[in-house]
């Protein structure tokens, strides 16, 4: 009992001398007593928080391959994350009773300045500046943008093509031929063999309007100024049905999976079924001047028409007057077209006194953006394999843009035209476009990626240069 009392009063453990040692607690004279203003000081910095060890100490040693590399990225990642060390001492704190100001501590460079060795590229996937690289120790390199050729891989002359705003004579099948209106006549041209085989003449009292080619890329649709539709058997050669209904001439042309729809100057479209014996099934009506742009959607549910009375119409497949009606174009509305990706979006262009694409939801039936070209808008595409889309321009610069959607940034501006460039086709393979001028050539642009590679080379004529004849 006496040997447990003494114990007890040499070691006390009671509560209250615990509280009592936690009112009374002093900080040790050691430690580091910050101010209310607080200065950055490397000392401080808490490297264990990272799992990264403190800077190596100057007596070194000589460890495994194994530590020799774990020291290599440690200094790496501690460049990284608090700059590099330059050797000096960091300031420390100064103490609230004895502050001066030291005029010959040196100050960390790295603080409330940009690195100029850690500046890299916007498109760059490495956290660490090429100026702190250490041996062994590679880098991804920065990925580039996609480059988009500024010069045409191919050139063609085609005379009497027209310099006529309200036509389209340029088409590409999905069989990877090329058919074009010159004058009278309706050329085809193999875009694998570059062989020109001529389609029809129409005469001497008719011209060619408007071609289109049916999905199928066997049948070829023509429009003429004397109102008629032609259909052709492309592989034969010959003219398998002559339609009539319209008035004055048919400018433009397009096919759903299984209809026909022409727009004409007299204002009306007109919806054909080959199959059927009539020719036409009906009569769509609403626009006050000719019709010069026609557009399906990708699944046939929607028709988008444009005029020269500065509007843009969407009929579905059974209705005959406009189930929507756009209105905000200040020009003659003949560049549709629907993208291939997000459904119901709807891009349209305007002429001259407009010169904007504008963006629709015709799910939704909202404008979704306006964007000005600077130049009247002749036609546009979307590219098949991703979101980006060309425009073709004619007064005043008659260019060729691809640009990036949503955010309508250019990706580059084609030249070449020298007058309007009125009609515009993609490859089947959605890599090519073809444009057409009013300075009677045909000029072949790699102007959008392929489904695997935004690089390969388009297999379509890309191994043919120069400048031929298409008759």
């Amino acid at each position: 009992m006496n040997n447990q009392s003494s114990s007890q009063n040499q070691n006390p453990t009671t509560p209250s001398s615990k509280i009592s040692s936690l009112n009374y607690y002093h900080p040790s004279p050691s430690r580091t007593i910050y101010s209310d203003r607080f200065i950055p000081s490397r000392s401080a910095s808490n490297f264990a928080l990272f799992g990264i060890s403190p800077p190596p100490t100057s007596d070194g040693g000589h460890g495994d391959d194994t530590s020799s590399s774990s020291s290599n990225y440690t200094a790496l990642l501690r460049n990284a994350l608090f700059g590099p060390d330059l050797g000096f001492v960091p300031p420390s704190t100064p103490d609230k009773k004895n502050f001066t100001i030291a005029t010959t501590t040196p100050v960390s460079r790295n603080i409330f300045r940009f690195k100029s060795e850690t500046r890299q590229s916007l498109h760059s996937l490495s956290p660490f500046g090429v100026d702190n690289q250490l041996p062994g120790v590679s880098h991804r390199p920065a990925k580039s943008p996609r480059i988009v050729p500024r010069s045409p891989y191919k050139v063609l002359d085609a005379p009497a093509l027209q310099d006529d705003f309200y036509l389209n004579l340029v088409d590409w099948s999905s069989h990877n031929v090329l058919a074009v209106g010159l004058g009278n006549c309706v050329y085809l041209l193999n875009a694998f063999s570059s062989k020109v085989t001529q389609l029809c003449d129409l005469g001497v009292d008719d011209t060619v309007c408007s071609v289109g080619w049916a999905h199928q890329g066997t049948s070829l649709a023509v429009g003429t100024s004397n109102g008629k539709v032609q259909i052709w058997d492309v592989f034969h050669c010959k003219r398998v049905r002559t339609m009539e209904g319209h008035r004055s001439r048919v400018g433009a042309l397009a096919w759903s999976s299984s209809m026909l729809s022409s727009g004409s100057r007299d204002k009306s479209v007109l919806q054909r079924d080959p199959r059927a014996q009539q020719d036409f099934v009906s009569k769509l009506n609403g626009h006050k001047s000719e019709v010069c742009g026609l557009k399906w959607s990708h699944d046939n549910r929607e028709l988008a028409s444009g005029g020269n009375d500065n509007r843009l119409f969407v009929w579905n497949q059974h209705s005959t007057q406009p189930v929507l009606k756009y209105c905000e174009h200040t020009a003659a509305v003949k560049a549709i077209a629907w993208s291939p990706h997000l459904y119901g979006l709807l891009a349209s262009g305007g002429g001259t006194a407009d010169r904007c694409i504008r963006f629709w939801n015709t799910s939704t039936n909202s404008h979704l953006n306006c964007v000005d070209t600077g130049s009247q808008v002749c036609n546009l595409v979307w590219s098949k394999n991703g979101n980006e889309l060309v425009s073709t321009h004619g007064y005043s610069q008659n260019q060729v843009i691809v640009w990036r959607y949503p955010s309508m940034s250019k990706l580059a501006t084609l030249t070449g035209h020298t007058y309007r460039v009125l009609y515009l086709a993609i490859s089947p393979d959605g890599q090519t476009i073809v444009t057409g001028a009013g300075d009677e050539t045909l000029r072949f642009w790699n102007a959008f990626p392929s489904p695997k590679s935004q690089n390969r080379e388009s297999k379509i004529g890309a191994s043919s240069f120069g400048r031929t004849h298409i008759r």
